[in-house]
């Protein structure tokens, strides 16, 4: 571990050279890539460096162990060599982590996609509850939200709304909200106060850089129509609605959101390459799981991941047991606790894996 500790040091410093190199600098792609890649590094390194320094200390202070014969300053070094001893494992125990093999979309935006599912319109009023939670919580991480396409309904939820979220290392927090969420509650149009049972799902696609993947335009199929609001009614006179084919794979796109038919285009594009690279990373996951199972709640969308009560002001998370009685808290976009859960559960099935 060490060795490769050195050698990912040893990089980042090279990085730091290259990164003041004029015709680096000069050059937009290269910065980029370089960047990226030095900021990868930076939490390991330092963890690194640390290390080094902890360990250098340590050794000094079993010396003084040995060496003094001062009642005071030995017990001075017993204390120093004990918090030392401490963090030099905790700093082990991080670099571990850090080391662990990283998901590659970790630091990209995504595209979200909420749907009601069961249960009509009380359906639809959860998805509004949902993309308000996701909104909230991105707004406390200072991301920022576009909204691409929503159809909404009259009593004022989603049958389906379509985001972009962008800020830093998104994927990697929000990509465990793939799947089915349950609300029990009451209903407002529910005079006899039973409670219901309704879902929405929610799918986190990686945005994806066309370098990633590609579309070819012969493969797309591009129909302009005029945008529709609720129930149908035309709202506008112009072609200005686009529907997007994908021919190889039957995905399709559509998108009214915007006035013009560039920006509709261009936002169901963004859409169209999410969800074929999504689709062709679910496929290659789904053969990968048939062997062994890796992640934590981030393949079968179709899974039912977690409840929200409303009466008992609960909610749970079925993946890893864990229920939180703040529902109120949560749906105010205060997702860190079960966030953070989901990536210690994975990280620690990872660890378990190399130790197999």
């Amino acid at each position: 571990m060490l060795d490769r500790l050195q050698t990912l040091e040893d990089r980042y410093n090279k990085l730091n050279e290259m990164l003041s190199d004029p015709e680096v600098i000069s050059d937009t792609k290269k910065l980029r890539e370089y960047s990226k890649e030095q900021s990868g590094l930076e939490d390991v390194v330092q963890a690194y460096r640390e290390y080094k320094e902890v360990t250098s200390q340590l050794v000094d202070a079993k010396e003084m162990l040995e060496d003094d014969s001062d009642d005071e300053m030995l017990e001075m070094a017993k204390m120093e060599v004990s918090e030392l001893s401490s963090r030099k494992e905790e700093l082990e125990d991080k670099m571990k982590i850090l080391l662990l093999p990283k998901d590659p979309n970790d630091d990209k935006n995504v595209i979200m996609e909420i749907r009601g599912a069961a249960g009509g319109d009380e359906a639809a009023l959860f998805a509004g509850d949902l993309y308000r939670m996701y909104s909230r919580y991105a707004e406390n991480q200072g991301w920022k939200i576009d909204v691409m396409e929503a159809s909404s309904t009259g009593v004022g939820g989603y049958k389906e709304i379509i985001f972009m979220i962008n800020g830093s290392d998104v994927f990697s927090k929000l990509k465990y909200e793939n799947g089915a969420h349950r609300v029990q509650r009451v209903p407002e149009t529910e005079s006899g106060g039973r409670i219901h049972t309704s879902t929405a799902t929610v799918a986190v696609l990686p945005e994806a850089e066309e370098v990633e993947i590609d579309v070819h335009d012969k493969d797309i199929r591009v129909d302009t129509f005029a945008s529709s609001g609720p129930g149908g009614q035309s709202v506008n006179t112009t072609m200005s609605a686009v529907r997007l084919t994908h021919e190889p794979t039957g995905i399709v796109v559509s998108i009214q959101d915007e006035k013009s038919q560039i920006k509709n285009k261009e936002k169901a594009m963004k859409v169209l390459r999410a969800r074929i690279y999504d689709k062709f990373q679910q496929e290659a996951q789904a053969e990968y799981d048939e062997n062994r199972k890796s992640a934590v709640g981030t393949g079968d969308r179709s899974e039912r991941i977690r409840t929200y009560n409303y009466p008992q002001n609960r909610v749970t998370d079925h993946r890893i047991g864990l229920t939180i009685q703040k529902l109120d808290q949560i749906m105010q976009g205060k997702l860190d606790e079960f966030i953070d859960a989901l990536v210690m559960e994975e990280q620690a099935k990872k660890l378990e894996q190399i130790g197999e």
